[in-house]
């Protein structure tokens, strides 16, 4: 059984915002998810779905064997989850706020003490239990919110952008966290709009760009798609990008030639050798070179090859428009 389905998933927003437009992803059980794109993608909003926090307008969930919008009850009990923003009671100690959470649960007595004591050893907070959730570091507060999503023992845990505002040693000690909740069978989808944390982590990637999925598999496998080396160009002018274009596309061991702005991509069998020949062709044509990179295929070129942009263009252009 799958521990996650979504099937043709749809939803606009009262504004008029497409948040999903035919969203289909599978979660296998006890493997790590996740859901990779630019903030306004989706990835949210997908969560809120499949977390009965919110009704698609169309499409079917499943989670851990319940659909979602016949049998919410039963999800919620079955899953855990971490939004983005914290959950915890910043006023409370650790230790009252996981009393707390396992209360909402109908658990207590011994119980509900034991498991406590077990969540905070294993978050290593068993030394500051007792000191107010507000003194705590942001990394602390976020080992703190998963711990709380974890006290009835859900059978799926969801993490919305689990990482962000996080310093990197703060990020990598929760990324092993997850990693070893995985290992002990937990099923977790995940939200990010860190390419690393996708790369290191997840064991299956949907990329999602404006609401629905643009490519998937196993990072491995997406990066394999991409052969040979990427070779990026920043322009003087981003109003010749369109003639650079032309003037590279038919250069021998070079392909995939794309223009976003002032940025442009190619993939090119040795990378080393096609830069020159680039670099003359772009000269003869009168167009000036500002920076140069060459580097292996990453997450984000994948989505570049599936969207014509990049991750961070992407995540640009939504707060842009959201503030037009």
């Amino acid at each position: 059984m799958n521990a996650i389905k979504a099937i043709n998933l749809t939803k606009t927003y009262k504004n008029g915002v497409r948040a999903l437009n035919g969203l289909n992803l599978t979660v296998k059980t006890g493997s790590i998810f996740a859901l990779l794109g630019p903030n306004g993608a989706g990835k949210s909003t997908a969560v809120k779905i499949l977390t009965t926090l919110s009704a698609a307008d169309s499409g079917e969930g499943n989670v851990a064997g319940f659909d979602v919008a016949r049998e919410p009850g039963k999800v919620r009990r079955a899953i855990g989850c971490v939004a983005q923003n914290s959950g915890v009671d910043a006023e409370s100690t650790a230790r009252e706020n996981l009393m707390l959470q396992g209360h909402f649960h109908g658990m207590g007595g011994r119980e509900l003490k034991t498991r406590v004591s077990e969540l905070l050893a294993q978050f290593s907070l068993t030394d500051s239990a007792n000191r107010l959730a507000k003194t705590y570091s942001g990394g602390m507060q976020r080992k703190l919110d998963i711990a709380t999503a974890l006290i009835h023992r859900p059978a799926v845990l969801f993490l919305d952008e689990p990482t962000v505002g996080l310093d990197p040693h703060a990020r990598s000690e929760l990324w092993d966290e997850i990693a070893r909740l995985s290992k002990a069978g937990l099923s977790i989808l995940l939200t990010t709009h860190y390419l690393e944390e996708a790369d290191k982590l997840a064991d299956y990637v949907t990329i999602v760009d404006r609401g629905r999925a643009v490519a998937e598999g196993t990072p491995e496998e997406l990066k394999a798609e991409l052969r040979g080396d990427w070779v990026q160009l920043e322009l003087a002018d981003a109003e010749v990008g369109k003639r650079a274009r032309l003037l590279l596309q038919g250069l021998e061991g070079l392909r995939d030639v794309q223009i976003s702005g002032a940025l442009l991509y190619a993939r090119a069998d040795q990378g080393a050798t096609a830069l020159p020949r680039m670099l003359l062709a772009l000269q003869s044509g009168e167009i000036a070179v500002v920076s140069v990179r060459v580097s292996r295929p990453t997450l984000d070129d994948v989505y570049l090859r599936h969207t014509g942009h990049t991750m961070t263009q992407a995540g640009e252009t939504k707060r842009e428009a959201q503030v037009e």
